[in-house]
């Protein structure tokens, strides 16, 4: 067992359980659900490895919490149980073999296997039980054992009945529920009167659920979705699917969509298609359940320690994960400025494999306070770039190591000297040559959104440098068929087409050479903005600064790091030989597009028949411009695949929100 695993283990138990208790006990999480089911799969992956570090108290084997002292204690006829999670198409799979391999012990080979997926709602899990018909009891989950008397609150949950259509005696499980917009309402209520806060519908479910005065909770338009049944007075149904009709003949709300389905391929179709679909629900939704919808195989399969053999819990990609800091490493841009990379264990999050995350500058280290070894909650939503929200400090050593921001760094080139950049958090490298700098500077100019050498990668780049071939932009331009075949592993074909390439970079569109020049402080969207304003190169160059800071979107630094960037004698000899090799088109007026010119759109999530930067292309083509924030001020929001809290922020403020045909309909219409 390598060194420091049991001290880890045993924070970890410390830390999870504490969480736990916040969680299900007190209704006050500090963390998020996808945080604590990271720590949770790493403890468990501990236990797995190593089964002697398991505690007979594992916060692994248990359900819930223990109830609260303040509400009457209700025993569970039948034990509540907590389903096994699995978080991609190969954890299902094994969890497929497993359930296969438990039939043919049972020797129920011939018994016909379906599986029952449902949409697992975030809410609270509720136990009410009905005699002769008539609502007697409603209790919590607690431990999977005793839960709380919650009966009054039950009560003012409309769509829970009173009294059912038929004189049964019954126990059903289900889920108590409120919406993102009640959700929004009552925070707003809460921070004028100085509360804290609901951070989720699971979390504002729960306290109302728990609220000593039932008048508080009827007015927090709770709702409920029922799925089960733990005993009945009738006969059984069948099975899951069965069930869910029985208990909506009985008069009980029941979430319709669900699927019946005898293969694990069926499972995944429905797992994407609400994977790309739950922001559109007006309930939290964090993943899918999934069931053997025979209840004679269920009742065979039976139950492990903790969990149902006969179900899973499939949840969507986290978008919150922990995981651990392994180095802090300072990376030079192409303008100089010197990023703080954090370099992590690799994790998944929303659905890839992040092994890096920046932290933006030294200001940015010390107010997260991150060290080299700590654990660390990492966030990607959606579309968003890897980011680190905050340090898991409870599972701190002391071991960890603060990373102190240096005097010099070696890649910046000459005696390594930096500064800070007057006004920023930034700092940079004084010596604005370095061989570093070069690197990233030529790697951009050629790159995809500027020039668009294809040919011409970072690793010829690097070739073409240290052979002094190249020093400066124009160089690329005078590069010879000679010089290159001198080179080794360069091949006359592909010094042809790498000439090619070169060749038909020479006629450019403005927006392409001003992103290609890396200007500071002038990114992609900047660009388009400056093309579009001043039509042409020779205009922008002869830009005042009034002229810039003027222009929507291009405030004083902007506009004076431009005026400072033609002024400046390099850059003046630079562009002077570079324009004798290069033509840039001046911009026209789009040629469509009178309904949508000056229109703001976003783009979010994956789209199936274009590329983000041919959508932006379609966007400035008839005059509107593409935004990287959503905002009041914002058009319309284009959502693709595994759209990210964008679309939900466009919900929220009412902004228009477009599929990706409504998208291409609209840009043909214009």
């Amino acid at each position: 067992m390598p060194q420091g695993t049991q001290d880890r283990y045993e924070k970890l138990h410390t830390t999870i359980d504490r969480h736990r208790k916040l969680y299900h006990t007190l209704d006050a999480p500090e963390i998020s659900d996808e945080v604590y089911d990271s720590l949770v799969r790493e403890l468990e992956n501990l236990e797995e490895k190593f089964p002697e570090l398991k505690r007979a108290d594992s916060v692994s084997e248990r359900v819930g919490a223990e109830p609260l002292l303040e509400f009457v204690k209700a025993g569970h006829e039948k034990r509540q149980w907590s389903f096994d999670d699995v978080f991609d198409f190969k954890g299902l799979q094994k969890w497929e073999e497993k359930i296969q391999n438990f039939i043919r012990k049972a020797g129920l080979e011939s018994e016909k296997v379906e599986y029952c997926a449902e949409l697992k709602i975030d809410g609270l899990k509720i136990i009410l039980t009905y005699e002769n018909g008539k609502f007697v009891r409603g209790a919590s989950r607690g431990d999977g054992r005793v839960g709380e008397d919650i009966t009054h609150n039950v009560r003012t949950i409309e769509s829970v009945p009173l009294t059912l259509r038929e004189k049964v005696d019954i126990t059903v499980v289900g889920e108590a529920w409120i919406g993102y917009k009640d959700l929004e309402k009552i925070n707003i209520e809460r921070e004028k009167s100085g509360e804290a806060v609901y951070a989720n519908t699971r979390n504002l479910a729960a306290g109302s659920m728990r609220q000593l005065d039932p008048k508080l909770t009827a007015t927090r338009k709770l709702n409920s979705f029922i799925y089960s049944i733990d005993t009945v007075s009738l006969a059984m149904p069948k099975t899951q699917a069965e069930t869910l009709s029985f208990l909506q003949g009985l008069g009980f709300n029941v979430n319709k969509e669900y699927t019946v389905t005898d293969t694990v391929s069926g499972i995944e179709d429905f797992y994407h298609k609400w994977n790309k679909k739950k922001n559109t629900l007006s309930y939290g939704l964090d993943g899918i359940v999934i069931k053997i919808n025979s209840l004679k195989l269920q009742e065979a399969l039976g139950y492990t320690g903790k969990s149902p053999r006969w179900g899973v819990a499939y949840k969507f990609p986290a978008e919150q994960v922990t995981t651990i800091v392994e180095d802090i490493v300072l990376q030079v841009g192409r303008t100089g400025v010197l990023t703080p990379v954090a370099h992590l264990r690799p994790v998944a999050v929303a659905g890839s494999t992040v092994s890096r995350a920046t932290l933006h500058n030294e200001d940015e280290i010390k107010r997260l306070d991150v060290r080299i070894g700590d654990t660390v909650i990492l966030q990607k939503a959606g579309d968003v770039i890897p980011d680190i929200v905050s340090v898991v400090t409870d599972l701190r050593t002391g071991k960890e190591k603060k990373y102190v921001w240096p005097t010099h760094v070696g890649v910046c080139g000459g005696d390594g000297s930096i500064e800070r950049i007057h006004g920023q958090a930034a700092w940079r490298c004084v010596n604005k040559n370095s061989f570093e700098q070069q690197k990233r500077k030529f790697y951009h100019f050629v790159s995809k959104k500027a020039l668009n050498i294809v040919d011409l990668g970072p690793k010829i780049i690097d070739v073409l440098l240290e052979e002094n071939l190249i020093s400066e932009y124009a160089d690329i331009f005078n590069i010879k068929k000679d010089d290159l075949l001198t080179l080794p592993r360069f091949a006359e074909k592909s010094v042809d087409n790498l000439l090619s390439s070169i060749q038909s970079a020479k006629h450019t569109t403005l927006p392409r050479l001003l992103i290609g020049l890396s200007i500071p402080q002038v990114g992609e969207e900047t660009a388009h903005d400056l093309a579009r304003h001043f039509k042409s190169f020779e205009n922008l160059r002869r830009a005042t600064f009034a002229n810039l800071e003027s222009l929507n979107g291009v405030g004083p630094i902007v506009a004076e790091s431009i005026v400072a960037f033609f002024k400046d004698s390099g850059y003046i000899k630079m562009l002077n030989n570079l324009l004798k090799h290069i033509s840039v088109m001046e911009v026209r007026p789009p040629l469509r597009g009178g309904g949508l010119s000056g229109k703001t759109f976003v783009l979010t999530g994956t789209l199936k028949t274009l590329s983000r930067d041919e959508a932006k292309e379609k966007i400035r083509g008839v005059g509107g411009v593409a935004s990287e924030s959503v905002s009041r001020d914002t058009d319309y929001v284009v959502v693709g695949e595994n759209a990210g809290s964008k679309e939900k922020k466009a919900r929220d403020l009412g902004v228009t929100i477009l599929n990706e045909q409504e998208f291409l309909d609209l840009i043909s219409k214009n």
